[in-house]
């Protein structure tokens, strides 16, 4: 008699892989463009994310990295001309999105060099000043920072500057202080807005750090978040800067808002980026992590931290591509920017301590990540416009009253 074969033995199908694009918005990409997004986030992946909790740990930046940034060829990324790629800001946002799923420092390192130091020259420089400045600094060859909030002047800076200009000769003498400048504590330009004392209009200057006398950079120690990003504290004591680089077309607060417009998207897109890299995490430690014999994952209040987690991820891309796409065709106003912006660190906020909460104790351990998203969520919640500031632009636009004192 022939023993009956042994039942086989059932194999679990894989589990889902952790991605926080579940709607499928990188499909609206065109191939080209896509290659582009899959190519920074294999970077960030294989080059920044082993590395990054350390340097965060440690308060600094891994310089070594920058010949590796420079080889993806995506500084200036949405510029025409001057060495830069001239690619759509839809793509920019997708980037941005990219390297904060990773880490956000390093987003907001690129963000101040591409989006503000580089928009500014893009958008308020003189045809000379961009031949010049753009093309060694989409090379990475020259690192920006971008100078306008001051110790005492944040939210306030569009009628409140403190910092001064004044005209002598072929040189402005400036006088001030700007703190918390990314960038600027080792890198080559700063783009500096102060107060031009004859006509009390704000007017942009070209910096350069390292030869200008009277510019003092003290790093700003003891942050708690965007550890890797190396913030200044820039003291200008009679700093001469010849008017070759004052930002020619830069006359009014009006210009420095321009340039800010256009950012103020991009961080819209860091935040959601933040909130995947998390929920992502989350995701995969949820997987794998079992209490009371089987993998957290299963359990029905997990299963609804994830439902809200990607929920809030799905629906801020949406609004994020949406935005994007009203940049590129020139329709987007200052209320669009600041909705996304508001809105989207809102829900960044809630995803990342919602992630924090599946994870436990070990939510506060830099080798789980989840702590660092956490705690560089609070800078991106707060800088490029408070949630406050971004309420009142657009209240004022669906109103028709302004609520600003």
């Amino acid at each position: 008699m022939t023993p009956s074969a042994a039942p086989a033995e059932k194999i679990a199908p894989p589990l889902p892989e952790a991605n926080g694009d579940f709607y499928q918005v990188a499909q609206t990409l065109s191939a080209e463009d896509n290659a582009v997004r899959l190519r920074v986030r294999e970077f960030m992946e294989r080059e920044v994310q082993p590395i990054i909790s350390d340097y965060w740990e440690r308060d600094e930046f891994p310089f070594d990295l920058l010949p590796k940034f420079s080889a993806l060829g995506i500084m200036g990324l949405p510029y025409e001309g001057y060495g830069c790629p001239g690619k759509s800001t839809t793509l920019m946002g997708f980037v941005m999105m990219e390297m904060a799923r990773v880490d956000a420092s390093i987003s907001t390192f690129f963000g101040v060099h591409t989006g503000l130091s580089m928009g500014s020259i893009y958008l308020c420089g003189s045809e000379e000043q961009k031949r010049k400045w753009l093309p060694p600094m989409a090379a990475l060859e020259k690192v920006g920072s971008f100078g306008l909030t001051e110790p005492d002047v944040g939210s306030g800076t569009a009628g409140g500057l403190t910092t001064t200009a004044k005209r002598e000769g072929d040189s402005w003498v400036l006088n001030g202080q700007k703190k918390w400048i990314g960038n600027s504590t080792w890198g080559d330009i700063t783009i500096i807005w102060a107060r031009d004392v004859d006509d009390n209009q704000v007017k942009g200057f070209i910096v350069e750090n390292k030869t200008t006398p009277g510019f003092h950079v003290d790093k700003i120690k003891h942050k708690m978040a965007l550890r890797v990003v190396q913030n200044g504290l820039i003291t200008m004591q009679d700093c001469r800067v010849p008017e070759a680089n004052r930002l020619q077309h830069a006359n009014s607060f009006k210009d420095t808002a321009r340039v800010l417009r256009q950012t103020r998207a991009g961080v819209a897109w860091e935040s959601v980026g933040c909130a995947t890299g998390a929920y992502e995490h989350a995701l995969r430690y949820a997987q794998r992590r079992k209490q009371f014999g089987k993998p957290i994952a299963s359990f029905q209040l997990v299963q609804d931290l994830l439902f809200r987690m990607l929920g809030n991820i799905t629906s801020t891309q949406a609004l994020c591509l949406r935005l994007s796409q009203l940049q590129d065709q020139g329709l987007m106003r200052d209320e669009h920017a600041s909705l996304a912006k508001g809105v989207c660190t809102v829900r960044m906020r809630e995803t990342v301590g919602w992630a924090r909460e599946l994870l436990g104790a070990n939510g506060i351990l830099l080798d789980q990540h989840i702590g660092r998203f956490v705690a560089d969520a609070e800078a991106l919640y707060s800088y490029e416009g408070t949630r406050e500031m971004n309420a009142l632009i657009v209240g004022r636009a669906v109103s028709g009253f302004s609520a600003f004192v």
